[in-house]
C-alpha cells in the first residue's frame, strides 16, 4: 500500500504549496520511487472550468478530459506523470455527488452530515486508484483556518489515525516574514499556524518555512521548540531565482531526506539529479535570447497563461536561449492606427496568439496575425489563436466579413460551435444553449498529419499525434478549400477528416496554428516540439533583424 504525504499551508495563501509538492515528488522520483500527486480544492465549484482566469489562473486539462487546478500542471511538468480526473477534487464535486446519492435514496433515510458522509467521500478519494505507487502526495488548497477546508482537514486527521503509523506524514508550508523596520525574521506567525493545525488534530512532521532571508540556526531551533518538531525538520525555503532550481534547493536543505526519515526509510538510494542540473544549467547559462510577443486577453495575470509561459521557457531550454516574453493586451491593437501595432510588434522575434474565450480583443488578435503573416515574423496560434488565423486568412481570401459565431451572428461563419464530435466514449452531443461547465471538447484527441507537411516534420515525421483540447468552437470545414487556395494549408485533421486541427503557411518562415493546447504536454526535460520549433524559428528571426 502507498505511503501518503499530506501537504497543508498556513499564515497566508500563495506560498507555493503546489510547487513544493511537485518538487518533493520529483526528489522522491529521482531516488527511484513511483509517485503520484493529488489536489484537494475547498471551493464549491464542481471544477474550475467556468471560473475566470483572473479568479483562479489557468484551467489545466488532463488527458482524460478533467478541467483541474493549475497546480496539476506543476505536478506533470516536474514528474512527467500524466494527471487524471481522479487526481483533483473540489468541495463542490463532493457535495454534488453526496446530494445526488441522497436524492436517489442511497443513504436509506439516514441524516446526511459532514461527518461521516463528507469526510468519508474525501477519504475515499484520497485512497482510490493507488496502483503500485510508493508515495501519494495530497495537497490541500487554501490556508489552515479557512472554513471551506475544515472537512478536508478532518478527513486527513481521520486517515492518519486509520492508516498504519509509518504510512502517513504531514508537511506544513508556512511563512517566516522579515520585518524590515526591525531588521528581524519573525517566527510567531509560524507558531500560530502550527497551533491552529494542532487544534484540528493534525501534528505536522515537517515544516517548510518560506522566507525572503536566510533563517539562522537559532530561529530554526526556536521554531522546532515551539512547534514540537526536530530542528532538522524545519526546512528553510528561500525564494528561488527559477522554479526549476527549487528541487535542487530543497534537496540541499534536506527536505527529501527528512521526509524519508519520517517514514522510517533509512536505506533509500541517493537521488539522481543529473536531469535537474542540466535544466538549471541551460536556464542560467543561455547562449542567446529571443523576445516573444504573447497577444492575449488575460495578460494582466501571469497565472492565466501559466502552462504557456513554462512551455515557452522549455522551448528556450531546447535551443539553449533565454526567452523574454512580452505580454500584450490585444485590445490595444483595435482601431485604425496601425502605428501602435508596428511599434509593439516590430521588435519581436516571434508572435504567439493564445487561447481564450469571448469577443473582447478578437480584432486585435487578428491584427497581430496579419502583422506576422505580412512581415514574415514567426507566428504560433493556439486554440482561439488558430481560429483567428483562419478568420484573418478568410478575409484576405475574399470573405471580408469572416467571423466566429462566438462573437455574434455572422453571414460568414468561418468558426462555429461544435454540437457533435466523436470521443473514446462514442458520439458526443451538445445543445447550442446548454450548460457551459464540462461541455467542451475536452481532453486528448488524435489528429492525422499530412505527409510532407511542416507540422509532420516538427513532430519528427509522425502521421498520427495525440493532443489535449479545450474548446467549444471549431473552424468550419466548409471554408477549407478557399483558404487552402489562398495559401493557408490544413496540415492536420481529426481522423474522420471533419475537424481541423493544424493549419500552416508553407510560403512563410514559420506560421502554425493548432486547435489544441500543446503547452499542456510540455516538460522541462522534454520540451514540446511545437514550442522548440517556434523558438528555433524566433532565434533565426533574431539573426535577421
Amino acid at each position: 500500500m502507498a505511503r501518503f504525504i499530506f501537504i497543508t499551508g498556513g499564515v497566508v495563501s500563495s506560498l507555493g504549496k503546489g510547487l513544493m509538492a511537485a518538487s518533493l515528488a520529483a526528489l522522491l522520483q529521482a531516488r527511484g520511487y513511483k509517485v503520484r500527486i493529488r489536489k484537494f480544492d475547498p471551493y464549491l465549484n464542481v471544477d474550475p472550468g467556468t471560473m475566470s482566469p483572473y479568479q483562479h489562473g489557468e484551467v489545466y486539462v488532463t488527458d482524460d478530459g478533467a478541467e483541474t487546478d493549475l497546480d496539476l500542471g506543476h505536478y506533470e511538468r516536474f514528474t512527467g506523470v500524466s494527471a487524471r480526473q481522479s487526481d483533483n477534487i473540489t468541495s463542490g464535486r463532493v457535495y454534488r455527488d453526496i446530494i445526488a446519492k441522497e436524492r436517489r435514496g442511497d443513504y436509506l433515510g439516514a441524516t446526511v452530515q459532514v461527518i461521516p458522509h463528507v469526510t468519508d467521500a474525501i477519504k475515499a478519494f484520497a485512497l482510490a486508484d493507488q496502483g503500485d505507487h510508493d508515495f501519494i502526495l495530497c495537497e490541500i488548497g487554501g490556508t489552515v483556518g479557512d472554513i471551506e477546508s475544515l472537512p478536508f482537514m478532518e478527513a486527513i486527521r481521520q486517515l492518519r489515525n486509520e492508516l498504519e503509523p509509518l504510512q502517513t506524514l504531514s508537511v506544513h508550508v508556512t511563512l517566516v516574514p522579515y520585518i524590515k523596520a526591525a531588521g528581524e525574521l519573525k517566527t510567531k506567525p509560524t507558531q500560530h499556524s502550527v497551533r491552529e493545525l494542532a487544534s484540528l488534530g493534525i501534528k505536522p512532521d515537517v515544516l517548510l518555512c518560506r522566507a525572503e532571508h536566510p533563517i539562522p540556526d537559532g530561529e530554526r531551533q526556536k521554531i522546532a521548540n515551539f512547534c514540537n518538531v526536530r530542528k532538522e525538520a524545519v526546512i528553510p525555503a528561500l525564494d528561488a531565482p527559477s522554479i526549476y532550481s527549487v528541487p535542487l534547493q530543497y534537496h540541499a536543505e534536506g527536505l527529501d531526506a527528512e521526509v524519508l526519515r519520517g517514514f522510517g526509510i533509512t536505506d533509500a538510494p541517493e537521488p539522481d539529479l543529473a536531469a535537474w542540473r542540466d535544466v538549471t544549467d541551460r536556464y542560467f547559462n543561455p547562449e542567446g535570447e529571443v523576445t516573444i510577443a504573447v497577444v492575449g486577453k488575460y495578460v494582466g495575470l501571469p497565472d492565466a497563461y501559466k502552462s504557456l509561459n513554462e512551455a515557452l521557457v522549455h522551448g528556450g531550454l531546447a535551443n539553449r536561449v533565454k526567452v523574454n516574453i512580452r505580454w500584450i493586451d490585444a485590445e490595444i491593437f483595435e482601431g485604425d492606427d496601425d502605428s501602435q501595432i508596428v511599434a509593439a510588434l516590430e521588435p519581436m522575434h516571434g508572435i504567439l496568439v493564445p487561447g481564450g474565450f469571448g469577443e473582447r480583443g478578437s480584432e486585435g488578435k487578428i491584427a497581430a496575425v496579419r502583422f506576422a503573416r505580412t512581415r514574415n515574423v514567426p507566428f504560433f496560434g493556439i486554440c482561439l489563436g488558430m481560429q483567428m488565423a483562419c478568420i484573418e486568412g478568410a478575409r484576405t481570401a475574399g470573405f471580408p466579413k469572416a467571423s466566429s459565431t462566438e462573437f455574434g451572428p455572422t453571414d460568414t461563419p468561418v468558426v462555429g460551435i461544435i454540437t457533435e464530435w466523436m470521443s473514446k466514449e462514442g458520439l458526443q452531443q451538445r445543445e447550442t444553449g446548454g450548460d457551459l461547465g464540462g461541455t467542451m471538447r475536452l481532453g486528448a484527441y488524435p489528429a492525422k498529419l499530412s505527409a510532407n507537411s511542416h507540422a509532420s516534420r516538427i513532430y519528427g515525421g509522425a502521421e498520427l499525434i495525440s493532443e489535449r483540447h479545450r474548446h467549444r468552437y471549431e473552424v468550419n470545414s466548409a471554408f477549407i478549400a478557399p483558404l487552402e487556395k489562398d495559401g493557408l494549408v490544413f496540415a492536420g485533421m481529426s481522423p474522420d477528416g471533419l475537424l481541423p486541427e493544424i493549419v500552416e503557411r508553407p510560403d512563410h518562415p514559420w506560421f502554425v496554428g493548432v486547435q489544441f493546447h500543446p503547452e499542456l504536454k510540455s516538460r522541462p526535460f522534454d520540451p514540446h516540439p511545437l514550442f522548440a520549433g517556434f523558438i528555433a524559428a524566433a532565434l533565426e528571426q533574431s539573426r535577421l533583424v
